[in-house]
C-alpha cells in the first residue's frame, strides 16, 4: 500500500508532506507506521531520521495508532478564556482517556492543538474534518453521543 501511495507523487523531497498525509489518511488507524517511513525514505532517497524529524515537528502527524474519530481540542488563548479547560475535563470524563490516548474500543483519540482558526466561535474542537464551535459541556456530550450512535 505504501509504495502505491508514494508512486502517485514524483520522487522529490518536496512531496514528503503530501505523501505522509496520504499514508496517514489511508491507514485505518490514522497514523504512519515504521514500515511506511522506510518505504518513503527509499522512494524519496532521504534518511529516515529526516522523516522522523518531520513527523515529530508537525502535530498533525502521528507515529502511533489512533482511533476512528480524532478529536482535536483547541487550547489557544481565546479558547482557554472561553472555557476549553472545562470542555477538556468533560471529554476526558466522557471518553475515559487523557490527552494523547485512544479509547479502549478504538473509537476516539483525544488530542490538543494550538489553534483551529475559528477563534470567534471559541471554545472549538475538530472531530476528523468537522469543526464544532461555541462548545458547552452539554453540546460536547450530545456530539459524542451522536457519533457513538452513528458508529454502532
Amino acid at each position: 500500500m505504501y509504495k502505491e501511495i508514494c508512486e502517485k507523487y514524483t520522487p522529490e523531497k518536496d512531496n514528503l508532506l503530501y505523501i505522509l498525509h496520504d499514508i496517514q489518511d489511508h491507514h485505518p488507524q490514522h497514523y504512519i507506521p515504521e514500515e511506511a517511513v522506510q518505504v518513503v525514505a527509499e522512494y524519496l532517497n532521504i534518511p529516515t531520521n529526516h522523516i522522523y524529524g518531520v513527523l515529530t515537528f508537525y502535530t498533525m502527524y502521528s507515529t502511533k495508532p489512533r482511533g476512528k474519530n480524532i478529536i482535536r481540542l483547541c487550547e489557544s488563548p481565546p479558547c482557554y478564556i472561553k472555557g476549553s479547560t472545562n470542555i477538556l475535563r468533560k471529554l476526558k470524563m466522557l471518553l475515559g482517556v487523557n490527552t494523547g490516548e485512544t479509547t479502549k474500543d478504538g473509537m476516539f483519540t483525544l488530542e490538543l492543538c494550538a489553534c483551529l482558526g475559528v477563534c470567534g466561535n471559541a471554545p472549538v474542537m475538530m472531530i476528523n474534518e468537522d469543526v464544532y464551535g461555541d462548545l458547552t459541556e452539554e453540546k460536547v456530550e450530545e456530539i459524542i453521543d451522536k457519533i457513538r450512535r452513528g458508529n454502532q
